[in-house]
């Protein structure tokens, strides 16, 4: 079982900065793909950003040039930086882990519990 947590959410202006961080623990044999997914209600869950546990990512077209995802494969934690927030960003953001034990072949994903971000106007 792997266990996510997240942090660093909260209220900011338009234009500010936040950067979350999701720490993966438990019995962790092995973690392919990291990411970041936000979900307002009513809507459905979507991809934010993504990395490789060799470090290439893949943004959506909304978070390109303004957040920048990054991992720590030793401390099996993935960040999101998020720079000049606009008000459409606000959401609960989740943290995925896809991951894979000793004796599978196939990944599971894990979630953590996610984080409210909400950017004032």
């Amino acid at each position: 079982q792997v266990q996510l947590v997240e942090s660093g959410g909260g209220l900011v202006q338009t234009g500010g900065s936040l950067r979350l961080s999701c720490a993966a623990s438990g019995r962790i044999f092995w973690i392919n793909d990291m990411g970041w997914y936000r979900q307002v209600p009513g809507k459905q869950r979507e991809l934010v950003a993504v990395i490789s546990s060799g470090g290439s990512t893949s943004y959506s077209n909304s978070a390109k040039g303004r957040f920048t995802i990054s991992r720590d494969n030793a401390r099996n934690t993935v960040y999101l930086q998020m720079n000049s927030l606009k008000p459409e960003d606000t959401a609960v953001y989740y943290c995925a882990a896809d991951h894979r034990s000793a004796v599978a072949i196939n990944s599971v994903r894990y979630w953590g519990q996610g984080t409210q971000v909400t950017v004032s106007s």
